[in-house]
C-alpha cells in the first residue's frame, strides 16, 4: 500500500472498532501511480490505456491488501511496535482467505497499560493483542456474512 491508500482508508469510517484497535477498509485497488517532483504522473501499469475499458480485468481477483498504522504516540518502545505489528499481520494473515478484496487498514487506536505490561515484548501482551485482533477480525467477517 501507499501513502495514498493508507490517506484513503484512514478517511473513512472504522469499521470495527476494539478496545486498542480499529479496522479500516476501502473496496478499491491500491493506487499504482506515481507522482513524480515534477508532477507528472509515471503509471507502472504497461497497459495504462486499458484504464477506459470498462472492466479490462477481473475486480473480483485483485484481492485484499493490508496496512498496519502503529503510531509512536501510543507505543513508545520500537519492541512494542513491532510486535503489534507482527500479531496484525499474523491475524490478517490467518483471515484473509475470508475477508473481501480491497484495501484493509488495522490501527492501533489505544496504548496499552504499560504498568501492566511491563516488559516491551512480554507473553502477555502478545496474547492479549493476538486475542483481541482475532476476535475484531472475526466481528468484521461476520459482519459481511450477515444479510
Amino acid at each position: 500500500m501507499r501513502a495514498a491508500d493508507f490517506e484513503r482508508a484512514l478517511g473513512c469510517k472504522a469499521r470495527a472498532q476494539s478496545a486498542h484497535f480499529a479496522i479500516h477498509y476501502v473496496p478499491v485497488r491500491p493506487s499504482t501511480d506515481l507522482k513524480l517532483a515534477n508532477g507528472a504522473v509515471f503509471s507502472e501499469l504497461s497497459t495504462d490505456e486499458a484504464r477506459a475499458c470498462p472492466q479490462a480485468v477481473d475486480e473480483s481477483l485483485f484481492g485484499a491488501h493490508f496496512g498496519v498504522v502503529v503510531p509512536k504516540r501510543h507505543a513508545q518502545r520500537a519492541v512494542t511496535r513491532n510486535m503489534l505489528k507482527r500479531q496484525v499481520r499474523a491475524a490478517l494473515a490467518r483471515a484473509a482467505p475470508r475477508l473481501a478484496g480491497g484495501l484493509w487498514l488495522v490501527r492501533l487506536r489505544a496504548p496499552f497499560d504499560r504498568a501492566a505490561f511491563p516488559s516491551a515484548d512480554s507473553p502477555a501482551a502478545r496474547l492479549i493483542a493476538r486475542s483481541e485482533l482475532d476476535s475484531l477480525v472475526r466481528r468484521v467477517i461476520a459482519a459481511d456474512v450477515a444479510p
